[in-house]
């Protein structure tokens, strides 16, 4: 009985993550991460934070309304959209990684970034950020690919791509995990 409370304790939390866009200011004045939000809440984020690049991890999808209402919120204030399409489904190769981070690495700052949920690709970005760029230590980091962010990172769910690639990186950057 414990455990199913447990289990539903979890899921509501995570649920209420993403009802509310699962916004969290990461590092204040350069580092942001989010789920998909709504153009007006982009919007509105942007000009609360002074963000001056959003990064899209869901990639271009031109057409769909979110997409284009959030090419309308960043550009009708002059913010950049980095577009890096990327699943939470499949482990990111190392070329994709090395893109990732050259992104972050050079994105004007404040930035956002962001997936559908903001939990698993958003998660490895964030991880990423955190690490490589704003030299912040490994255990510290690794708490962007964990529950509190709505990543559940079990090795039997396909999410957990995500926490492979970050394991993939650590070993090539010398890290020890």
């Amino acid at each position: 009985m414990a455990f199913g409370l447990g289990i539903a304790a979890v899921a509501i939390y995570i649920g209420q993550l993403i009802l509310f866009g699962n916004f969290h200011e990461i590092i204040p004045g350069q580092y942001y991460r989010s789920a998909q939000l709504s153009g007006e809440r982009l919007g509105a984020e942007i000009d609360r934070y002074g963000i001056r690049t959003v990064i899209n991890l869901r990639g271009e999808h031109v057409g769909t309304p979110w997409y284009d209402e959030e090419v309308e919120a960043t550009a009708s204030r002059g913010v950049t959209l980095v577009n890096f399409g990327m699943s939470a489904l499949r482990e990111l190769p190392p070329q994709q990684v090395q893109q990732l981070l050259a992104i972050l690495k050079t994105a004007e700052q404040p930035m956002l970034v962001h997936c559908m949920s903001g939990a698993d690709r958003t998660g490895l970005a964030s991880v990423m950020f955190l690490q490589q760029v704003a030299g912040v230590d490994e255990e510290t980091a690794e708490w962007q690919l964990s529950p509190f962010y709505g990543h559940l990172n079990l090795p039997f769910l396909g999410a957990y791509a995500m926490d492979d690639t970050w394991e993939a990186l650590e070993r090539v950057a010398g890290i020890d995990s």
